[in-house]
């Protein structure tokens, strides 16, 4: 909605009333120009990456502006934590993973996920071929890499169902951010990213023969399909904020523009890249190709629609988390709402848009060196 520059009290008048509407998020804005439209802000879990491509693509396919909004996108990094940045009031929207918000709500902390933009777990645990290990239940007495501080518990579950105890019947390694151990079969098991760790070792040279490592060197041993996948990337709000009706409006558009990002994404692998590689990452086009791949298969297929809790996953990622000591009690029933993002779904969906894509399947993407 543009304003008319009739008179300079006019204009006066109409920023106070802009800047009043803007409720207790930030009020700083970037790139867009803005004009007459809410200003907002998203602040991402990690750095610019494909694993973001959706939000990204929103902006610069004007989706945000199409709702009347004026989104600045905040990047994350090791020293960032999404849900104290919301807290704070510096964000209006923040992406974590599920966990790591229930741990903020089970401390007190009044944070609400209204949309689960990942449908599925993305954690791995990786294997040599001639290891020999094809499942989590033969880990017994082997040396089992996985990242530390609540990045654990997906394998921890997959153990116990196992019959294993982590502390007693396996030997965890605490594993640095990287491949390193794995490949140099200093551990028997490495957790890794579908978009990430994996796509490192098969960007890397096998010493032994010059080449790229390929898929048929390695076993691929899904979380998800052990059965203890916990749901990641998705959008959480202050509990307080999401009360006032005129922030769910804005909830709403936000939700159903970055799901048509997320759609455009899906169907533009190569363009939705190139987006994210103009905003500046720190990874080569070769890595950032293989992320968006994988990551639109986290969310597709959306058989609730694109970003709506399934009330069985969100069961089993509140309960692995209880049991592993995340969370020291149940979450309560108003830790996540479905209404939002369903209102977003229904608008996308009005508007001719797939937001289901049940027959969704993987691009092939060729690996490059390095990632390059």
């Amino acid at each position: 909605m543009k304003s008319r520059r009739f008179l300079l009290a006019a204009v006066v008048v109409l920023v106070s009333v802009l800047v009043a509407g803007c409720g207790g998020g930030s009020k700083s804005s970037e790139g867009g120009g803005g004009g007459g439209k809410k200003k907002v802000t998203l602040q991402l879990k990690w750095v610019t990456q494909a694993q973001f491509a959706g939000y990204y693509a929103a902006k610069q396919k004007g989706y945000y502006d199409e709702e009347g909004l004026d989104v600045k996108i905040k990047v994350g990094g090791p020293s960032i934590t999404p849900e104290q940045v919301v807290l704070g009031k510096q964000a209006d929207f923040g992406i974590d993973w599920l966990p790591s918000m229930l741990a903020s709500r089970d401390q007190g902390q009044d944070l609400v996920n209204i949309a689960q933009v990942f449908t599925r777990s993305g954690m791995l645990e990786l294997t040599w071929k001639d290891s020999g290990i094809t499942s989590i239940g033969q880990m017994r007495g082997k040396k089992v890499g996985v990242w530390c501080c609540g990045n654990e518990n997906e394998l921890y579950a997959a153990l116990n169902k196992n019959g294993m105890d982590p502390k007693k019947d396996v030997t965890i390694v605490n594993q640095p951010f990287n491949m390193d151990l794995f490949l140099q079969r200093q551990v028997d098991a490495a957790a890794a990213m579908t978009y990430n760790e994996l796509a490192q070792v098969l960007e890397t040279k096998n010493p032994k023969t010059g080449k790229l490592y390929q898929p048929s060197e390695l076993n691929v041993i899904k979380l998800q399909d052990a059965g203890t996948g916990m749901l990641e990337d998705g959008v959480f709000v202050r509990g307080d904020w999401i009360k006032d009706k005129d922030n769910q409006e804005t909830a709403k558009k936000f939700l159903a523009a970055s799901f048509k990002g997320w759609i455009y994404c899906r169907d533009h692998v190569t363009e939705c890249t190139q987006i994210v590689l103009d905003n500046g990452p720190t990874l080569g086009k070769g890595h950032q190709t293989w992320q968006m791949n994988e990551i639109n298969a986290l969310i597709w297929p959306a058989p609730n629609g694109i970003g709506v809790m399934d009330k069985a996953d969100y069961e089993q990622t509140a309960k692995i988390a209880q049991q592993f000591g995340v969370i020291k009690k149940a979450p309560s029933a108003d830790a996540y709402r479905t209404d939002l993002a369903q209102e977003a779904v229904d608008e996308v969906s009005a508007e001719g848009e797939n937001v289901n894509a049940n027959d969704f399947k993987k691009v092939s993407v060729k690996v490059t060196p390095k990632g390059a």
